[in-house]
């Protein structure tokens, strides 16, 4: 992965992911450490290291663009793990789809859908 001045903050398009593991995730060429935000409008750094730190603000920019999402891939990291009502209901809310699962299977499931051109969005737990 890249040193930490190199970390995305915010990359506009949608990209395969090419790699994920070593905390962090590979697409368009670049590394980064950290989790990630694969939405419509691109992809950004996402500061939630746990299922459990997911609140309205981790939420905010998936929510803000839920016209264009109408499936969520949640990479829950290594372990699949339970999601709160309090993070689905206001996806539900949104009319987006919650698909909850490990950030390996995440992260391959959407780079099929994004293939497939269908209006999925990622948010993916970096695994070590």
């Amino acid at each position: 992965m890249t040193s930490e001045n190199e970390q995305i903050r915010f990359l506009p398009g949608r990209h395969q992911l090419d790699a994920y593991g070593n905390g962090g995730f590979r697409f368009a060429g670049m590394s980064h450490r950290g989790s990630i935000l694969a939405l419509p409008s691109g992809v950004r750094a996402w500061p939630v290291r746990s299922v459990s730190e997911i609140d309205a603000t981790a939420l905010a920019p998936i929510i803000a663009e839920a016209e264009a999402i109408d499936v969520l891939l949640l990479g829950t990291g290594a372990q699949p793990s339970f999601i709160e009502e309090s993070v689905r209901a206001p996806l539900a809310a949104a009319g987006i789809r919650l698909d909850a699962m490990q950030t390996g299977a995440a992260a391959r499931t959407y780079n099929v859908l994004i293939a497939e051109d269908r209006r999925v969005a990622a948010a993916l737990i970096a695994v070590g």
